[in-house]
């Protein structure tokens, strides 16, 4: 656990961030490992239905992601107030609620995959693998949410080491079981999905023993798992605006494959490579952007807005060289990077365009994520929750779905980065309006 409200801000933020970058890049590299073996022993039609089943899976967990935020950004600001008491509290609040929604959530994907696969025009060709993949991912949900509530937990208490070993253990598990069920066992797109799941619960079993020998705050025995309705309420206030966001980014990406699939398997195929990667680039600037989350929370509970304002200027300028750098990486290797996942040279061709015209634009998605981050951590989600819903329904699939007629699967991608950039400007409006300095959760 670390305090963040002393030391310099913008050193504090970085070693703070930093584990989290190594952390999330591992779990990002188990689905781009997932992907490449899928592409390259499965087939384009194999790394297609992977791509189509993420948003249906994004779509169905958002709404319990925006509450379990609105509990990090709880549990931070009494760990900040020095409350412990509300601090165990809210954790074991957290963990209860997320089980329950798990249970629930995975019925209804498994029993609802081919009507949601068909109302997204998934193709013939890719619907089997599809629904294969996604019913048995959904079957592990309640592991993926223990083991990432854990990793929010330990941020929100200042600890972003610990979740950083996890995330290293599950990944290279996540591999290795690649390669045995996929070309030894001969499993199929079954077992990348088995995979995943196998190595996500044996991390969480290493962090249930990990963190009980520790005594942390987070403890997992029976008496801790207690339901506090305060607490969850506060949660459910700050957590409902992230989730609605949350759920309805998830939908346009469900709208954006509906879009995609107005052309051939290729073109899915291409986005699912080259999605894989631009999630991967854009880790640093997200977890930065967390890692001020954090920071701004525990500030805010110990009433320090200064330092939340100098923590917000350091978390800009590193922001900003470090996706200027990727950047340059993404747009000059971008062939050789979707060829990792596709021998096609249309596939290839497609998803390197892709790279070229998103990438273009991180400093953009940068400093628009370090925006929310500062106003999440604050608490004060409702306005950004309205900001990304204009920039997305109003900006990104209008435009995705009219430049596509006009100009093909190029427009699709050129419609992502118009929407950051009126994403930006909204955010940045209400920052500089103060109005989140008056938030109250604690």
């Amino acid at each position: 656990m670390r305090d963040l409200t002393y030391g310099k801000e913008g050193r504090l933020i970085f070693r703070f961030a930093v584990p989290m970058v190594i952390g999330n890049i591992f779990q990002q590299l188990y689905n781009i490992v997932d992907s490449i073996i899928v592409g390259k022993y499965l087939g384009d039609q194999a790394l297609a239905a992977v791509g189509a089943s993420f948003p249906i899976f994004y779509t169905l967990i958002s709404f319990v992601i925006g509450i379990g935020s609105g509990a990090t950004v709880v549990i931070s600001q009494y760990f900040g107030a020095k409350n412990y008491d509300n601090v165990k509290k809210a954790i074991g609040t957290l963990y209860v609620f997320v089980f329950g929604a798990s249970l629930i959530l995975s019925a209804t994907g498994i029993l609802l995959a081919r009507k949601i696969f068909t109302l997204l025009s998934v193709g013939e060709d890719v619907m089997p693998e599809a629904i294969l993949y996604f019913t048995v991912y959904m079957s592990g949900l309640l592991i993926y949410f223990a083991l990432n509530s854990t990793a929010s937990i330990l941020r929100g208490l200042g600890d972003s080491r610990t979740p950083l070993l996890f995330f290293t253990i599950a990944t290279i598990a996540n591999i290795g079981l690649d390669l045995l069920f996929i070309l030894v066992f001969k499993w199929g797109i079954a077992g990348a999905a088995i995979a995943t799941i196998v190595a996500q619960g044996g991390t969480f079993i290493t962090a249930i023993i990990i963190l009980n020998r520790r005594q942390y705050l987070i403890n997992f025995s029976r008496k801790s798992f207690v339901f506090d309705r305060d607490i969850f309420k506060k949660s459910v206030i700050i957590g409902l605006p992230t989730g609605f966001q949350q759920m309805f980014v998830a939908l346009g990406m469900m709208a954006l494959i509906r879009i995609i699939n107005n052309f051939d398997t290729a073109v899915l195929a291409a986005y699912t490579a080259a999605s894989r990667i631009d999630a991967l680039a854009s880790m640093p600037a997200m977890n930065l952007a967390s890692a001020l989350s954090a920071f701004v929370g525990q500030n805010f509970g110990a009433g320090k807005i200064l330092r939340i304002r100098n923590g917000v200027r350091a978390t800009l300028i590193m922001s900003w060289c470090i996706s200027l750098a990727v950047m340059f990486i993404v747009i000059f290797q971008g062939k050789n990077l979707i060829s990792l996942f596709s021998h096609s040279p249309e596939v290839i061709e497609y998803g390197r365009k892709y790279l070229i015209i998103v990438s273009s634009f991180y400093p953009v998605f940068a400093t628009m994520f370090t925006m929310h981050g500062t106003l999440r951590g604050a608490g004060d989600t409702l306005i950004p929750m309205f900001i990304t819903l204009i920039s997305l329904w109003l900006i990104r699939i209008p435009l995705a779905a009219w430049f596509s007629a006009h100009i093909g699967p190029s427009g699709i991608w050129w419609a992502i980065p118009c929407g950051w950039t009126i994403g930006l400007i909204g955010t940045m409006i209400y920052y500089l309006s103060g109005k989140w300095k008056n938030k109250k959760v604690i």
